[in-house]
């Protein structure tokens, strides 16, 4: 009887381990370059950092990288490791407490989701303005840290998927499937922004602009993750979806008729133009069946799809602001240029 060897880890998928920005970063990054269950140093330690800043955000998302693609020459095994899920619940603790007392009191998700729809007679955020007088390198560096989402987009909120019942689920795997690409490799919504990308003479790889993005961009992706990985935080995730699928539409009619003013390319533009009309449809199945789906199952759930969506908000009006601040003073907003 023969027997056949497991085959040997790959650690060469993934992109390569970012740069730290401070000790909890350093810890991680250094831990991820050693054998999986070497322990983590004991005192490190989240309490005192800043919940919003480079240090904690960096670690958290080399932490939940290890649930995407991992990173080059790391240990699959580090995804579940004891230590560093220590450390990760400690991180996340200090971010989601920041996070409940700066996004304000408890409310209903019927009156969160309403505000979304309300949209402003003169809107400021990043998309009015590159819409009217964005130069071409702002929509560069734009794309570039919106490549930590887009270039897995719908990932995150696919894990709500098991923790839905009946019309919610039947809702979420229908949008989901669109973001998919409906069956169509070509039509992959992460295949569309890599096209997107490269008609900005970006590099498309998975992961490359990690150090240049800031610590806003890097909460406002660490948001989705933190929502998806807890089932206890399944309504906020849901909250979190309908936020963006409630905002997207009139976004990207802004940012697509900005990129045809600058004379971008057809994929581009398209990438925006398509979420125009696919967004406008799926925010009316989202709201209706899966956040309705969702509390008729779950009523206990409706402050926590409202505090996902309000999060949402707030982390993206923060990020906003980073962006427009360098912007108007004509510096980069990265942290290393493109």
């Amino acid at each position: 009887m023969t027997t056949t060897a497991p085959p040997a880890h790959d650690h060469t998928a993934g992109p390569a381990l970012p740069r730290s920005r401070g000790e909890l970063s350093r810890t991680v990054r250094q831990a991820l370059t050693r054998p999986a269950g070497t322990p983590l140093p004991q005192r490190v330690t989240a309490a005192y950092a800043d919940p919003y800043g480079d240090d904690l955000q960096l670690a958290l998302h080399l932490c939940y990288e290890l649930h995407y693609r991992g990173f080059a020459e790391v240990d699959p095994a580090w995804e579940w490791d004891p230590g560093l899920l220590r450390l990760r619940a400690e991180m996340e603790h200090r971010f989601l407490s920041a996070l409940r007392a700066d996004v304000g009191p408890p409310r209903r998700a019927e009156d969160a989701l309403a505000d979304l729809l309300v949209e402003p007679v003169d809107p400021e955020g990043p998309s009015q303005f590159l819409k009217e007088q964005g130069e071409l390198w702002q929509f560069r560096e734009y794309a570039a840290q919106r490549s930590l989402y887009h270039l897995k987009e719908a990932d995150p909120h696919a894990w709500v998927i098991p923790r839905l019942t009946g019309r919610a689920k039947a809702a979420m795997v229908a949008v989901e499937y669109d973001e998919f690409g409906a069956g169509r490799a070509e039509r992959i919504h992460a295949r569309l922004f890599a096209d997107l990308m490269t008609d900005l003479d970006l590099d498309t790889a998975y992961g490359r602009y990690v150090d240049a993005a800031g610590a806003e961009m890097l909460t406002n992706v660490n948001l989705m993750s933190l929502f998806g990985l807890h089932r206890a935080l399944r309504g906020a995730l849901v909250g979190h979806f309908a936020a963006v699928e409630t905002t997207s539409s009139p976004g990207s009619r802004r940012l697509a008729e900005g990129l045809r003013r600058v004379g971008a390319g057809p994929a581009a533009v398209h990438f925006y133009a398509e979420h125009v009309e696919a967004d406008a449809v799926h925010e009316q199945i989202v709201r209706r069946d899966v956040v309705g789906g969702l509390l008729e199952a779950e009523p206990d759930l409706d402050e926590d799809v409202a505090f996902g969506a309000d999060a949402t908000e707030w982390t993206e009006n923060r990020l906003g602001n980073q962006l427009l601040t360098a912007w108007r003073d004509g510096r980069t907003s990265l942290r290393t240029p493109l």
